[in-house]
C-alpha cells in the first residue's frame, strides 16, 4: 500500500498535468494568430504536444494504479477522465490491452507489437493506430470539432493548429520513443523477458522525448508500479 505522501504526490502530478494541458490548450484556442511572429507557431505546437503526451503519460500512470495508487476506484476514474480527454479513449479498453502489452512484450500476444510483415517505423505505427482508434472516437471527435467551431467559434486555424495536430503528433511521440524504440528489433538481443530496452540520453533529453518512457523504458518493465518522475531512480 502506497503512503499518503505517495498518493498526495502522484495526484499532485497528475493534476498538474491536465491543469497545464487544459490552460494551455484554451489559451491557444483563443490566441490572436494575426499578432504572433509566426516563427512561434511551431513551438507552440510542439509545445501543446508535449503536454498532450504528458497527458496520456499520466493516464498510462493511472493503468499501473499510480496516480491514486492508496485508492483503486479513484485511481481507474480519474485514469477514465484523462484518456476521454486525450482522445475519447475508453480507459477499460486500453488497460487491458496494456497490461497484455506487459505480460506479452515484443511478442505475438503483444497488441503493440508489429505482426512481423510490418516492422518498419510508418507500418508498424498505422498498425498500432488502427488497434486502439475506434469508430465512435472518430464521430466524437467530428462533433468537439464542429461545437468548437459553429457553437463556440473558435477561429478553424487555431483549431487545426493547436488541437489536431499537436494531438496526432503527440501519438507519433508516445509510439516512437515508448513502444519503436525500446521495442524493435535489432542486431543486440533483449536483456531479458521483457524485451524492452532504455534508450541512451540524458535525464532531461529523456524527460522531454517522452516523460522517461524512451530513456528508462526497461526499468518501466522492470518495476511497472514506479510512477514516470520516479523511473530515473531506478536506473540499474
Amino acid at each position: 500500500m502506497k503512503s499518503k505522501k505517495q498518493t498526495f504526490v502522484s495526484f499532485s502530478v497528475a493534476l498538474t498535468v491536465i491543469a497545464v494541458w487544459f490552460f494551455s490548450l484554451w489559451l491557444l484556442l483563443g490566441l490572436e494568430l494575426a499578432t504572433l511572429q509566426v516563427y512561434l507557431i511551431p513551438f507552440l505546437i510542439l509545445w501543446q504536444t508535449f503536454l498532450y503526451t504528458g497527458l496520456f503519460i499520466t493516464a498510462h500512470d493511472a493503468m499501473h494504479g499510480q496516480v491514486v495508487p492508496s485508492n483503486r476506484r479513484w485511481n481507474n476514474a480519474t485514469g477514465a477522465v484523462i484518456t476521454f480527454l486525450y482522445a475519447l479513449f475508453s480507459f477499460r479498453n486500453l488497460l487491458d490491452k496494456h497490461w497484455d502489452h506487459h505480460k506479452y512484450p515484443a511478442s505475438n500476444g503483444d497488441p503493440d507489437y508489429h505482426d512481423g510483415k510490418h516492422s518498419g517505423f510508418f507500418a508498424w505505427y498505422f498498425r498500432f493506430m488502427r488497434n486502439y482508434i475506434q469508430w465512435r472516437q472518430i464521430v466524437g471527435m467530428a462533433i468537439i470539432y464542429n461545437v468548437l467551431l459553429h457553437i463556440l467559434k473558435i477561429p478553424n486555424l487555431n483549431i487545426i493548429l493547436f488541437w489536431v495536430i499537436p494531438a496526432l503528433l503527440s501519438t507519433v511521440q508516445l509510439f516512437y520513443f515508448g513502444t519503436f524504440l525500446p521495442h524493435r528489433d535489432t542486431s543486440t538481443p533483449f536483456a531479458d523477458r521483457h524485451r524492452a530496452r532504455s534508450l541512451t540520453m540524458p535525464v532531461w533529453i529523456s524527460f522531454f522525448s517522452c516523460y522517461h518512457f524512451g530513456g528508462f523504458h526497461h526499468e518501466h518493465h522492470l518495476h511497472p508500479s514506479v510512477a514516470w518522475f520516479d523511473l530515473p531512480k531506478h536506473k540499474r
